[in-house]
């Protein structure tokens, strides 16, 4: 089984211009976001998919593999599919650039169930949530899913799912991480089809899946680790590394 890890890195960033290139402790983002992949125990390779020769230089100088993508590409999800055509693997994580803090083990509990003797069509990774928790469970940027008894995705929503008219003490609530890991053959097919209804009511690209039939894997993790999609994210990053440092 060759597990490849695919880092879609774009230059062009909406909220945080440059964002892949944002110095943190010295070195840009994106370079810390490589750097945790490798540590992986079950991906063998890490390879950075970026439509930006700026990025490209960056990681080559400090060794990465990269591979050039269309600036065409619609979403993250499309570079990396663009980028699997071009490489070697049975399985594939699309890892964000901008996860500096992402970790390891995060990465290796993606890719367990693929190592089975009934790998999924996809898996990705979720956070528990308690009923009182209504700040996450209410907002709109964090993404919830409902599952079923073996732990694959019925849906994803901005909204709270499951709704509140009877909720107990023992229900759960999930917030979704957005890590996720294909099969090549799902991948490539994923890659072939036009956005579809839900996906684009919610601007939930994994809706894709679900519509069309394909199953996807919820890992449930204890470990989140905040991403870089903002300023204010930027520096509470900058502020966790700094502390970690020595000296």
């Amino acid at each position: 089984m060759k597990a490849v890890i695919l880092i879609p890195a774009r230059l062009d960033s909406t909220r945080l211009d440059k964002k892949m290139l944002a110095d943190i402790e010295g070195e840009p983002l994106i370079v810390h976001t490589w750097r945790q992949a490798l540590k992986s125990r079950l991906a063998g390779r890490v390879v950075v998919a970026t439509d930006s020769l700026e990025i490209a230089a960056v990681l080559e100088a400090r060794g990465a593999e990269v591979v050039m993508t269309s600036l065409d590409a619609g979403c993250g999800t499309d570079r990396i599919a663009e980028a699997a055509r071009k490489i070697d693997g049975d399985v594939f994580v699309n890892l964000q650039g901008d996860e500096p803090l992402i970790s390891p083990q995060n990465i290796d509990l993606l890719l367990e169930p693929f190592f089975s003797d009934n790998p999924p069509d996809c898996s990705t990774l979720v956070f528990p949530l308690q009923p009182d928790d209504r700040l996450q469970i209410e907002d709109q940027h964090l993404v919830k899913v409902v599952m079923d008894s073996k732990g694959y995705a019925l849906y994803f929503s901005r909204s709270p799912i499951p709704f509140s008219r009877n909720v107990l003490p023992s229900t759960i609530f999930y917030r979704h991480i957005g890590l996720y890991a294909f099969r090549a053959e799902v991948l490539e097919k994923f890659a072939e089809l036009p956005p579809s209804m839900l996906e684009l009511a919610e601007s939930l690209e994994q809706l894709r899946l679900l519509e069309n039939g394909f199953r996807i894997q919820c890992v449930t993790t204890l470990i989140d680790n905040p991403g870089v999609n903002t300023p204010e994210d930027l520096e509470l990053v900058r502020s966790i590394l700094s502390s970690a440092s020595p000296g």
